[in-house]
């Protein structure tokens, strides 16, 4: 985020993909670390909306705006105009984006663990 440009929105298009995709991740973790299995998990493409719906069932604990959120990001197929289009679109929400990574990569990263070193 930081090395992008004012008034150059498509300088970030970087920053929205992998901020998406890292949400994405580690909400899978969290969902692996549940009980689901990998399968289940592909099935839900890039559909942050179910995606969040499961990780709460299986007690993970975000804020309103966070699930809000992840559901406008499902709701405007958010990561595939991110991966495809590159442009940000009047819909993108890029100061809701950080906030959001955040939250879901703290709170996974607190239950899930940091992974061990294999020896």
């Amino acid at each position: 985020m930081p090395i992008g440009q004012r008034r150059s929105p498509l300088s970030r298009a970087p920053y929205r993909l992998v901020a998406n995709h890292a949400i994405e991740l580690y909400l899978n973790a969290f969902l692996l670390a549940a009980g689901h299995s990998p399968t289940e998990i592909r099935r839900l493409q890039h559909d942050f909306g179910p995606r969040a719906g499961h990780a709460i069932g299986a007690k993970l604990v975000l804020r309103r705006r966070t699930l809000l959120h992840l559901n406008r990001l499902s709701e405007r197929r958010e990561y595939l105009t991110t991966r495809y289009d590159y442009a940000p679109t009047m819909t993108s929400e890029l100061n809701r984006l950080l906030p959001s990574l955040t939250e879901v990569a703290e709170k996974v990263s607190a239950i899930v663990g940091a992974p061990r070193a294999v020896s």
